[in-house]
């Protein structure tokens, strides 16, 4: 990738605007200072300090009122003479005029500086000193750690904020939930961009160092406006669901959804064994902790809960708030491992049936390809062709030697057929059954997808950024095929494929990284820790926000 090189900004008239309204006031001033009288000096009263102790900047609490701020008063109220109307003083409503039209110059400057701020990637990141020159003399090295850190912050954000944010509309409404639906869409957005260049990054295809340099940086600066953005609406947030008021409430609600899900628990346990007993290990491996990892999330809403009940029996909303936070998570993500049981299920069942006809589809496409080799003109090179003749063979073979033997994983093996019927197709006609194809590809990589990304959520406190990146980088490609698939079934067919590539790659990784978290942190109660539910740096539940708020409930905000 070729670097974009930065070039110095020319002095626009915008960014001139400051330096010269402020020499234009002060000849202005020097103007009527000669010719008019010298007013009175009336002292001002004493400061005072806002009740929160903290002083804020003035021309943020002014707005877009600064210019009323900026303007000098032209009353007198405390004199009844008449003033001098001298010919000097007819300088002196014109040089305010000139004065207070260039002051609005520069607040309107103001204005879309900031406005600039808030929308421009860079600007968060900038501030915060990680962006622009403040990265110049950075260390490649630092600046990658630090990109992978923020990546993970922000997607965990997200994942959180999205996960109370269904609490909230469901109790609140749509309506009022629409705020933060937007504000998570945004973050979202600058997310999906950053974990893009990520990707980009981590591809067979390396960036010299300049170009590497401006990718991190970017991806630095997007993942820092996706945290503003919702640390921006969190005060609203809490305003909005009130939990510590509304905790009561909240806590029936928690203690009904604990009781669905607990419900369902012993049903998902019998569908597992039904998939190790008719299925191979490898069907229902990704689901394999499934079970236990829903009693793990059980017994700590139980804990969480009954702490919350004991805190609102005795009158304490603000502890009770705490508990039933967790507790929320907790019964959330116990929901999430059992649907993912379900779900596996029915997708296995699914791709049993759809196998049959596949192979059928198959055989009807080596008996084309063998004919297209036996035409093929003597002296014709047939290498390819033979090549993935014989590679068909040998799939649908290898797959129906495995439904003889009885065990075997449906959803793998319609995922080998559709490869090598795909390069079949190619050969011989490069259209005729794409679309055929597309759909039992489409299951296999939302099957995939859905699994990997099921396993980042209950565990996204140990999971890094590799995997995340992998993750994100699946779901792009699953949504572009299925933007292609009415007009473009073959590429539709290869971005599926790639779905499902990315996906297998991001649960190998994640799983990679819960097994080190684990070996190094030793026990976790209730699996709470890994699985995001509390935040291990601080001990207490994660919230609707960025980086900057999601934890405030344990800091006491």
């Amino acid at each position: 990738m070729t670097p974009h090189e930065p070039s110095a900004r020319p002095r626009t008239a915008a960014t001139a605007a400051p330096a010269a309204v402020a020499a234009l006031a002060a000849a202005l001033a020097a103007v009527c200072l000669v010719a008019a009288p010298v007013p009175v000096a009336h002292a001002a009263g004493p400061s005072v300090l806002p009740a929160n102790g903290r002083i804020a900047d003035r021309a943020i609490a002014l707005g877009d009122r600064t210019e009323e701020a900026a303007a000098p008063a032209v009353s007198d109220s405390g004199s009844d003479r008449t003033p001098d109307m001298g010919n000097g003083a007819l300088l002196v409503p014109l040089g305010l005029v000139v004065v207070v039209g260039g002051l609005a110059i520069y607040a309107y400057t103001v204005r879309r500086r900031r406005a600039e701020a808030r929308t421009t990637p860079g600007s968060s990141a900038q501030q915060q000193g990680w962006g622009g020159a403040g990265t110049a003399g950075v260390p490649l090295s630092q600046l990658d750690a630090e990109a992978g850190k923020l990546l993970v912050g922000a997607d965990d954000a997200i994942r959180t904020s999205t996960e109370e944010l269904g609490f909230a509309a469901a109790r609140f409404g749509d309506g009022a939930a629409e705020p933060f639906t937007a504000a998570l869409t945004y973050a979202r957005s600058e997310l999906t961009t950053a974990f893009r260049l990520r990707q980009k990054l981590d591809d067979s295809y390396p960036e010299d160092d300049p170009a590497r340099r401006q990718m991190l940086e970017e991806i630095i600066a997007r993942c820092t406006e996706a945290d503003r953005r919702l640390d921006e609406e969190s005060e609203s947030f809490d305003r909005l669901r009130d939990l510590e008021r509304n905790a009561p409430e909240a806590l029936t609600t928690a203690e009904t959804a604990f009781r669905a899900v607990a419900g369902r628990t012993g049903a998902a346990e019998s569908t597992f064994a039904a998939l190790r007993q008719r299925y191979a290990d490898s069907a229902s491996a990704a689901v394999a902790g499934n079970i236990e990892q829903t009693k793990d999330r059980l017994l700590f809403a139980t804990n969480s809960l009954n702490q919350a009940r004991q805190a609102v029996d005795g009158g304490d909303n603000d502890r009770a708030a705490v508990h039933v936070r967790a507790a929320e998570s907790a019964v959330g993500q116990a929901t999430t491992l059992v649907d993912a049981v379900d779900r596996m299920a029915r997708e296995a069942a699914e791709a049993e049936v759809r196998l049959s006809g596949a192979l059928t589809g198959t055989d009807a496409d080596l008996a084309a390809a063998r004919t297209l080799l036996d035409g093929t003109a003597a002296g014709t090179s047939t290498a390819d062709l033979q090549g993935r003749i014989s590679r068909a063979e040998t799939v649908t073979a290898g797959v129906r030697r495995e439904q003889r033997a009885g065990r075997y994983d449906p959803v793998d093996a319609l995922r080998r057929i559709e490869e090598a019927d795909a390069s079949l197709n190619k050969a011989l006609d490069g259209t005729r059954r794409a679309a055929e194809l597309l759909e039992p590809a489409t299951l296999t990589a939302r099957s995939t997808v859905g699994a990997a990304a099921d396993y980042l959520t209950t565990h996204r406190g140990a999971v890094g950024c590799q995997a995340r990146t992998r993750l994100a980088e699946a779901h792009r490609h699953l949504e572009q095929s299925g933007a292609l698939a009415d007009t473009d079934a073959q590429r539709a067919f290869s971005e599926a494929q790639q779905a499902g590539a990315m996906a297998g790659q991001a649960q190998y990784l994640a799983e990679q990284d819960v097994r080190t978290y684990e070996n190094g942190h030793g026990w976790d109660p209730g699996g709470a820790v890994v699985g995001g539910i509390i935040l291990g740096t601080v001990g207490g539940p994660a919230r609707f926000g960025g980086s900057g708020t999601r934890g405030r409930m344990s800091s006491g905000h």
